[in-house]
């Protein structure tokens, strides 16, 4: 879908559909709509409002024909709800409310459409670009790879329609950053829905290879015997149970400037999950593909970061490998030693991601960067906690984390932190190693945090659990059933933010 944005007089634009917002609590029309209503001899003022009574209550809609009046063929007109409760995350949810209804309107290719709600004053042009093209574009994704009859999208083009000429430039900024960060949504919901019998470790391996050489992206591949010289103990005695062999992938970016900062991303990349001998249930192993959502996340945010190209060096790290139960696979009861030199007992083998991030952690220590940030599908105690909607953050930087939590906010994606304790160390208490896998069945994603900590010397550390969020079952504001490409959002802005 063609999405743009251009100075034009709204009355004068050749489109099948102009679209135009109302306030609930301020009916008053702005220069746009008054124009426009002028043109039509009164639909929106005397015909809709007062005759027919448009409220403008949030998402609500009414489509006119415009009787040939203008070059326009129809009227839509939205509505906007109260202005100080109008931010980005309600726009953004309601460009995709409107372009999924005309999409199944009939005769609809073309859509012209202000930029509604902007006179509420709690964003600027090119936020509000930005809210559109995302809403609209995360709302039309659609993963028909395996299908042998596609779906068909009605509308083919978008125009954001300005009034003022001085705003096309900010306008075209937030389209074109909208545009940048949905394909890198695209791009990692792609690999997140892909089967897991073709995103292997190695077929990961070779589309990160891919994507740095098109990105122009520094990239590293290490080999099961190049790890196991490297001490990544722990990592690869989670995927020693497949035939699969383990990769761990390594991309960095680096500004043509001097960086200002250093970043790491780690993602999880567990490309199948079946809970080794400590094997789940049928359907607990259903959605178990998606255990490399983390590493997907990364890949994502760094490709977003390549065409952004902020001063920051950013570097994605991921530890790729299958836990599958076989003769070969780790036990409970194992001791491994991670590669800092800690010992860790086995105590169960379905809390496999942890140990494979405990490596990786500690690879990162070597980079000495600025900050640290895993994100990892890690427990079933941060769904049981926060649902499918709120991803779960902790770490070591109250600073830190608290300005990832308000860039989410306006990114669209919630989070929620949750705490980590010394004393949680209690609950990881060996009587044989440093420490166990897995604490006790309470505050289960805080303890696994917990676990985390003992392998990042970083001062500026956080841990992103998404586990709930990585994958919905049903459809949620702007986002469909499915992948969901959750935090490259919010990484992505938060990078940019630096």
């Amino acid at each position: 879908m063609d999405i743009s944005a251009k100075h034009q007089d709204m009355t004068t634009v050749l489109t099948n559909v102009i679209v135009l917002g109302i306030f609930e609590d301020d009916k008053i029309l702005n220069p746009v709509q008054t124009k426009t209503d002028k043109a039509l001899k009164g639909i929106i003022s005397n015909g809709l409002i007062k005759t027919e009574g448009f409220k403008g209550k949030y998402s609500d809609t009414v489509i006119v024909p415009t009787q040939l009046k203008i070059p326009a063929d129809k009227i839509m007109l939205v509505g906007l709800g109260k202005k100080k409760e109008f931010d980005c995350s309600k726009l953004r949810e309601l460009s995709a409310k409107i372009i999924k209804q005309l999409d199944k309107t009939l005769n609809i290719k073309n859509v012209s459409i202000e930029p509604l709600g902007l006179k509420c004053g709690n964003f600027n042009i090119q936020e509000c670009a930005n809210a559109i093209t995302e809403g609209i574009l995360i709302s039309t994704y659609d993963y028909d790879k395996y299908k042998t009859k596609k779906n068909q999208q009605q509308i083919k083009k978008v125009r954001i329609v300005l009034e003022d000429a001085k705003e096309e430039k900010a306008a075209k900024t937030g389209v074109n950053n909208g545009k940048i960060l949905c394909s890198a949504m695209d791009f990692t919901k792609d690999l997140i829905n892909e089967p897991a019998q073709n995103a292997t470790p190695e077929a990961i391996a070779q589309i990160a290879k891919n994507l740095s050489l098109d990105l122009g992206l520094t990239f590293d591949v290490y080999s099961k015997k190049q790890l196991a010289q490297m001490n990544f103990n722990a990592f690869l005695a989670v995927g020693q149970g497949s035939e699969q062999e383990p990769k761990f992938i390594h991309l960095t970016y680096k500004p043509t400037k001097k960086a200002k900062k250093k970043i790491i991303l780690i993602g999880k990349g567990i490309t199948f999950d079946s809970g080794g001998l400590d094997i789940k249930p049928a359907n607990s192993m259903l959605t178990m593909k998606t255990d490399m959502s983390g590493c997907a996340t990364v890949l994502g945010v760094i490709q977003a970061i390549a065409a952004l190209k902020p001063d920051i060096e950013v570097h994605a790290l991921s530890a790729l490998c299958e836990n599958m139960p076989s003769g070969k696979s780790y036990k409970q009861g194992d001791v491994l030693t991670a590669k800092n030199g800690k010992t860790i007992e086995v105590d169960n083998t379905d809390a496999e991601g942890r140990l494979t991030l405990a490596d990786v952690l500690t690879y990162a220590d070597e980079l000495n960067a600025d900050e640290v940030i895993d994100i990892a599908t890690l427990t079933g105690a941060c769904i049981v906690a926060l649902g499918q909607n709120i991803t779960g953050i902790m770490g070591n930087n109250q600073e830190m984390i608290k300005k990832i939590i308000n860039i989410g906010k306006k990114s669209g994606e919630n989070l929620w932190e949750l705490p980590i304790f010394d004393d949680m160390q209690e609950m990881l208490k060996s009587d044989i190693a440093d420490m166990r896998n897995t604490g006790s069945r309470y505050a289960g994603a805080s303890v696994a945090g917990r676990f985390l900590q003992n392998f990042t010397k970083s001062k500026n550390w956080a841990h992103i659990d998404i586990a709930g969020t990585a994958f919905i079952d049903k459809p949620y504001k702007e986002l469909n059933k499915g992948a969901t490409g959750v935090m490259v959002r919010t990484l992505t802005n938060y990078i940019m933010s630096l």
